[in-house]
């Protein structure tokens, strides 16, 4: 039903299409400027709306990057409290800087966490308050042309592939298909269990990807479970029962992985970087205390975690735990997309 009621809008998505051409267009002819900076930025993004595993594939090149070089991380802050430009430091909130520059905060203490909504504006603040900085990643910037990337990577998620979406509202995207072309690497991601040689070679010729272009697939991992206070671990077992808390994108792949690891679990679904309160808290706890089982836990997203902390007086003595998410390349080509990154930081030259 509600796909049909999409369909309906697809003249609308029409209309959008063609102010995304136009703005191009015009930043494609330098009618619109686009910032280039003598510094390794890497971009990553999407032309799409939804969990595509940005903040995976961001952490995925941070442990790549960081034991060599000195990152920094540039997000907009997304629902934020704030504006501004700002740095996170041991005070930071998630209220101050959004779930997913916190999330990286947290765990990654070496690195440089800043939030700034003009990106072309905060490149240089990061260079100014830490000079020592030698990469920096933009996170969820594909779309946003101020800034000239010198290596952009593109993700798009295996059940929804870009080549068969369409602009929003029929559809999902939020930039035009040819936008993929800027991409020097894109990514497959979320791709499911046993995915084969046969397969990937069709969805690289559905892509139509240029000479540049390099493409990966991945798939999504999940560790051990970690308490969000005292970071314990916790085996799931098929005797375990749990109260799912997620306000993300897309919990599905979530989903999935719990009904096959898990006895049962109940869900309390909320929107994407949903900010809980104390009426959501309430509402957790009454649905914990209705699990009637001895072998049960509450379980959130690390995004979701990093904005259930402030509770942490009224949650700390409870079994409440975030599950860890990483990006794992297939069919063996980590070493090849590793050595892009670290190939393009090393032998950088200026983008035009």
């Amino acid at each position: 039903m509600l796909k049909s009621f999409r369909y309906l809008l697809f003249p609308f998505s029409l209309i959008y299409g063609a102010v995304i051409l136009f703005r191009n267009f015009l930043f494609d002819k330098k009618i619109f400027k686009s910032a280039s900076f003598n510094f390794p930025l890497i971009c990553v993004g999407n032309i799409a709306v939804g969990g595509t595993g940005k903040t995976p594939m961001t952490e995925y090149l941070i442990e790549l990057l960081q034991q060599k070089y000195a990152v920094a991380t540039l997000s907009r802050g997304y629902k934020r409290k704030t504006r501004g430009f700002a740095i996170a430091n041991s005070k930071t909130t998630a209220l101050e800087i959004g779930d997913e520059p916190m999330q990286f905060h947290e765990k990654f203490a070496g690195i440089t966490v800043a939030v700034g909504e003009e990106r072309f504006e905060a490149i240089p603040q990061i260079l100014h308050e830490c000079p020592k900085t030698e990469v920096i990643i933009l996170d969820d910037a594909f779309q946003h042309r101020s800034v000239n990337a010198g290596l952009n990577i593109l993700l798009t998620e295996y059940n929804n592939l870009y080549s068969r979406d369409f602009m929003m509202p029929a559809g999902d995207l939020r930039d035009v298909r040819l936008s993929s072309k800027r991409a020097q690497i894109i990514i497959v991601t979320k791709c499911k269990t046993g995915i084969d040689e046969q397969e990937k070679k069709l969805i690289a010729k559905e892509l139509k990807l240029l000479s540049h272009q390099n493409l990966f697939f991945s798939e999504i991992l999940y560790s051990t479970p970690c308490h969000i206070f005292n970071k314990s671990s916790y085996e799931m077992t098929e005797s375990t029962n749990l109260l799912l808390i997620t306000g993300i994108a897309n919990p599905k792949p979530m989903k999935t992985f719990l009904a096959e690891n898990v006895h049962s679990f109940d869900m309390l679904n909320y929107p994407d970087h949903h900010i809980f309160s104390s009426i959501d808290l309430k509402d957790i706890l009454k649905h914990f205390d209705k699990i009637k089982s001895t072998d049960k836990i509450i379980l959130t997203t690390e995004k979701d975690a990093v904005r259930l902390k402030k509770f942490e007086k009224e949650l700390a003595d409870f079994p409440i735990y975030a599950l860890p998410v990483k990006t794992h390349i297939l069919f063996n080509e980590s070493l090849k997309l590793n050595h892009l990154v670290l190939d393009y930081i090393s032998g950088f030259s200026n983008p035009q």
